[in-house]
């Protein structure tokens, strides 16, 4: 697993999950704040685990930091285009 920080204007630093997508942890967290308990509901709202699946376990511990459920049963992916 690669792991990519980017640091922003304030020198704060982001750390990019989704390659595929170009997602940060922040737009992850801000999918599980709205709701998201699973890795597929991650994908459905902000795109994140939806092409090659290779941020699944970065997706899952960011679930599990926020205690939700971080259940992937029946999780799919898009095939790539």
């Amino acid at each position: 697993m690669i792991l990519t920080f980017i640091f922003n204007e304030s020198r704060l630093a982001i750390m990019l999950v989704c390659h595929c997508k170009g997602l940060t942890d922040r737009e992850v967290r801000r999918a599980i704040r709205a709701g998201a308990a699973t890795p597929r509901e991650v994908s459905r709202e902000c795109g994140a685990g939806s092409v090659c699946g290779g941020c699944r376990p970065l997706i899952d511990e960011l679930l599990e930091c926020r205690g939700a459920r971080s259940a992937g049963a029946g999780f799919e992916l898009a095939a790539a285009s």
